[in-house]
Formats: structure tokens, sequence, C-alpha cells
């Protein structure tokens, strides 16, 4: 289990969205939303270099999720390597511990660990994020659709592993938001 975590940890480290963004030579964490992944690197330089990051931070999912899930051990350390390729990518020890929010490297993990969950919400997401025209809708519905879709193909114990994969990125969408807001009051609050 602890190789599964270190595997894991490592593969989310790879801070893709930063290593894109230097060879553009700036850093996204600077620009845009400050986040370093997909959707930032989108807004802030489009086509080819923002589609590698999602192919790569899905990867980074992928990769510990089913070398765990394959080569040893019980069903659930392909978990334990997609959380901690959560850790990673949130934490990244390759680009100082700052971060994304590790909702592509979720789905990644979770293509691995409930296969027709993901494919179905991600089809599911895709059509409302073409009819609203906005992805960040279409991006809920992949997202928060996969737990209640996997129900339907497997046993409780798999979604239960799915909701603390899940709370992981809620809790770095509060800790984000949290901080935004305390930076605006300071802002306020601030004399001129």
């Amino acid at each position: 289990m602890v190789i599964a975590a270190v595997l894991g940890y490592l593969f989310g480290s790879i801070p893709t969205a930063v290593v894109v963004g230097r060879r553009m030579g700036f850093d996204p964490r600077a620009f845009g939303d400050g986040n370093p992944g997909w959707l930032n690197m989108r807004k802030l330089v489009g086509g080819a270099q923002a589609r590698k990051v999602l192919v790569l931070d899905i990867l980074k999912g992928v990769a510990p999720a089913a070398i765990a899930s394959s080569l040893w051990g019980p069903w659930w350390w392909g978990g334990v390597a997609g959380m901690f390729a959560l850790v990673g990518h949130a934490f990244p020890a390759f680009a100082g511990f700052r971060g994304g929010r590790s909702v592509l490297t979720f789905m990644g993990a979770m293509a691995v660990l409930a296969p027709q969950a993901v494919g179905i919400t991600v089809a599911a997401g895709l059509v409302v994020a073409v009819l609203t025209r906005k992805f960040a809708y279409g991006a809920r519905v992949m997202v928060f659709g996969v737990p209640f879709v996997q129900l339907l193909f497997q046993p409780v114990s798999h979604v239960v592993v799915t909701g603390v994969l899940m709370a992981f990125i809620g809790l770095r969408f509060l800790v984000r938001y949290l901080g935004t807001l305390s930076m605006s009051s300071r802002a306020h609050t601030s004399p001129a």
C-alpha cells in the first residue's frame, strides 16, 4: 500500500501545466486564475499546449491507479494510488507544493477504477457543456455524476472510495474559495 501511495504521489507531482507554461516562457500560477491546470492553460494559451496539459493531467491519475490495480494487492490499492495522485497534483513536490485542484487527475484514476461510470458521465457532461456552452457545467456533471452511475455497476464499497477522492477535491475548492474570500476582504480593508 505504501508503494501504491508513493507511486501515486510521484505521478501526481509532475507539474504538467507548469512545465508546459515554462517552455512557453511563463508560469501559469502567476496568470489567469492561478490554477496550474487545463482550464487556466486553455484560457491563457489555447490550442495544442492546453491539450497537452489535459491529456497529461488525466494520465497522472490513470497510470498509478492502473499499475497499483493490476500488479499487486486488493482492488482498493488502485484507489490509494489514485488518492495520492490527487494529493501530488494539489501539492506537487516538483513545483514548490503549489498545484491544482486535481479534477482531471481524479477523472483519470476513476477511468481505471470505474470505467463504465466515467464513460457515461463524460458523455453526459459533454452534452451539457455543448448545450449550455459552459464547460464548467459539463465538468460538474462529469465529476459529480460518477458515484451515482458507479452504483449501477459496482458495490457500495467501491463508491465509498470514490467519495473519499471526491471529498479531497471538494476540500481543495473550499480552501481556494476561502483563500479568495480572505484576499478579497483584506483588499477592501487595506488603506488606499
